[in-house]
């Protein structure tokens, strides 16, 4: 059986810590923990588990002070988590057997985080992460803000998922540090340009962040997941700023870093569908319904647009095409994803009703 490392860094994380390292308690060998300048309860809280708690002075510089807890593990695998992650009972069992038997060739294990549920429980939007490294391959934190481990080697892909569950979130804190660096004349990389954009987006200052995703597009160089989410959000933005072309148009250029996603089809379903024109929003809602959802996809996943809403939204495309048949078919297949869904049974009412009206109507 392999040791493990969990490695931490909090500030003032008194409402999450306790549930956070619970759901670890037992998988991890040694917890660490780099606390940058907690004054609630914090500190004692992690007292519980571990004495091996460390300060680290806060230099704006995420990396560096994942990197300093990276310093302290001495297990021969490195466990990385925030304090508003944890793991549901089942992702428990499934990290206890994966400890049993990890081959130790293996060099990072990534795991799904589950960023959002629906009413059912059910995950609905989900990203892979690097979360399990090898201590000895010496994996370094890169970037001071929206940070990412550089690492390479053997890889295993895990079914295991870690549940983010955000209590609260200094919503200003990352884009202070970009305008910082902004001011101290710091050139941008395209992974800065990116996660930028993302920032001035979350504060819905669209046209700026249409304007930063435009130039790390522009830049050529980013990771592929990236361009494609670039594109999705400047579709998103310009559907707000009700610029339908612009819409369409990065819709359409997602296609030119990787094969069509069903994210990008039921975008350009939409689309058509808000212009009225259901003959095209067709034609993308079911190409998404026959797609195939990649296994191992390291990019945002909205679970969605792979299993109900393409079908909810032909059924809406089909009834007012007149075709009640096939708008009842896409509702009923609709429906095993999400039975109790207000509008598939509303949906499921009508059409019915409209369906005996029509044969009764044609004998």
């Amino acid at each position: 059986m392999v040791t493990i490392s969990l490695c931490m860094i909090v500030k003032n994380e008194e409402k999450v810590l306790d549930r956070c390292l619970e759901s670890f308690n037992g998988i991890a060998d040694e917890i660490i923990i780099a606390d940058t300048g907690s004054e609630d309860c914090t500190k004692e809280i992690a007292q519980r588990y571990t004495d091996k708690i460390y300060d680290f002075q806060w230099i704006d510089d995420f990396a560096a002070a994942r990197n300093f807890s990276f310093s302290k593990a001495s297990m021969e695998y490195i466990l990385w988590t925030d304090a508003d992650d944890m793991l549901l009972e089942e992702d428990r069992q499934k990290f206890l057997q994966l400890k049993e038997v990890l081959n130790p060739t293996i060099d990072c294990v990534t795991m799904n985080i589950n960023l959002a549920f629906d009413q059912y429980g059910k995950v609905t939007h989900t990203i892979r992460s690097n979360r399990l490294v090898k201590r000895s391959c010496s994996f370094r934190w890169v970037g001071p803000v929206h940070e990412y481990l550089e690492m390479g080697g053997n890889i295993l892909n895990s079914d295991i998922g870690v549940t983010h569950k955000r209590v609260h979130h200094d919503v200003d804190r990352n884009i202070k540090i970009y305008e910082q660096r902004l001011k101290n004349n710091e050139e941008f990389g395209p992974r800065d340009l990116y996660y930028y954009a993302n920032e001035l987006l979350d504060h819905r200052r669209h046209q700026e962040a249409a304007e930063y995703y435009i130039k790390f597009l522009d830049a050529g160089k980013g990771w592929f997941e990236d361009n494609v989410a670039a594109c999705w959000k400047l579709a998103d933005i310009h559907i707000i700023l009700n610029d339908w072309d612009n819409a369409m148009k990065y819709s359409l250029q997602s296609f030119k870093y990787d094969t069509p996603r069903a994210e990008s089809c039921c975008r350009m379903g939409f689309l058509f569908l808000n212009i009225n024109m259901y003959k095209q929003a067709t034609f993308w809602y079911k190409l998404a319904t026959l797609l195939e959802k990649p296994n191992e996809n390291m990019g945002l996943t909205n679970s969605a647009c792979w299993t109900w809403l393409p079908h909810l939204q032909l059924c809406v495309c089909y009834d007012r095409l007149g075709l009640y048949q096939l708008a009842y078919d896409h509702n009923e297949l609709a429906r095993l994803y999400i039975p109790d869904d207000q509008r598939v049974l509303y949906n499921k009412q009508y059409l019915e009703n409209t369906l005996n009206i029509k044969n009764n109507g044609d004998q």
